[in-house]
């Protein structure tokens, strides 16, 4: 293990410099678990010409100690397009690699474990998306972006959480179909009198939650706002007091700075968000995806290293 205070290269900050960006989350004791292999991904950085870009729900040791940039799929899509960088590690799931390689194909995108899949992703395949077509001929097929490359190139057109309803409405059509989540399909039916044909693929984080837990929640700590993910079922959405895109809540916490809050989504959601705003007080249920849980610290120093973990 490398000392607290050892030497890096130019051009990249010190181990101080380093605990600096994580002391919020991470206390000074612990860091030494974690220092190794942050400044090992640093220097490794410098000599790949790499950048790596984090997804909201990556833990404080990824979120704050070696992302260059984080946010939501959409987000990332977008900065990986604008980045610079010869090398761009994506810390998320398979379908966020995916899309960045889709829009830099010049580009080396590597993700740190090749099984970090997702459940959204997983339910649905190409010729699911074909056999829709031929059932319900005529009608557009709008694919949210947590599907892979084969399912986008069967589609109309792709949204995401925080644009799947103007997208329905951009259309002008009476009735479309959206894959592969039932819940965000749901709610957006409930906002639009178009004619939304849904799919059966949930979030294994957030179908999870149910009405019951927002009240307790709320029980739990009165005057609570509710954030939650258009993911989570209508029934959740419905007693909850916003929702939106994980981009949407971080957004709502900042400018708001509501005195309680709960972030009704991927437990490392809050934390990462609590950390940039610590005059507002969170309760922290915690639903975790165990696919965002397979990146890791190692994870990210091995791709780097060895470069054969590539999309």
């Amino acid at each position: 293990m490398a000392p607290f205070d050892a030497a890096l290269p130019p051009r990249l900050k010190t181990a101080s410099d380093l605990y600096d960006r994580v002391k919020g989350q991470i206390p000074r004791l612990e860091w030494p678990v974690y220092a190794d292999d942050v400044e090992a991904i640093e220097r490794l950085k410098v000599e790949r010409d790499a950048i790596v870009l984090a997804h909201n729900y990556q833990t404080p040791e990824i979120y704050q100690g070696v992302a260059d940039i984080v946010g939501d799929s959409l987000a990332l899509a977008r900065e990986a397009v604008k980045t610079e960088a010869a090398v761009i590690v994506l810390a998320g799931v398979h379908f966020m690699a995916e899309t960045a390689k889709v829009l830099t194909p010049d580009k080396t995108v590597l993700i740190p474990d090749m099984g970090a899949g997702c459940s959204l992703a997983e339910s649905i395949t190409a010729e699911d998306v074909r056999l829709l077509k031929q059932r319900y001929p005529g009608v557009p097929v709008i694919t949210y972006v947590n599907t892979s490359a084969a399912v986008k190139a069967e589609s109309d057109i792709c949204c995401t959480s925080g644009n799947a309803l103007k997208v329905v409405e951009s259309l002008g059509v009476p009735r479309v179909i959206m894959i592969p989540d039932e819940f965000l399909a749901r709610n957006i039916a409930k906002q639009t009198d178009v004619e939304v044909i849904a799919w059966h693929g949930r979030c294994e984080v957030h179908e999870r939650f149910t009405p019951e837990d927002i009240e307790a929640y709320r029980a739990a700590m009165p005057g609570l706002v509710v954030l939650a993910h258009p993911e989570c079922s209508p029934e959740v959405v419905a007693v909850s007091d916003f929702a939106g895109s994980t981009a949407e809540m971080q957004d709502y916490v900042t400018q708001r700075q509501p005195d309680r809050v709960v972030m009704v989504t991927e437990c490392s959601m809050a934390d990462n968000v609590a950390a940039a705003n610590p005059n507002v007080n969170f309760l922290r249920p915690c639903n975790l995806c165990p696919h965002m849980k397979r990146i890791t610290l190692g994870g990210i120093r091995h791709a780097l290293e060895t470069m054969t973990t590539e999309v």
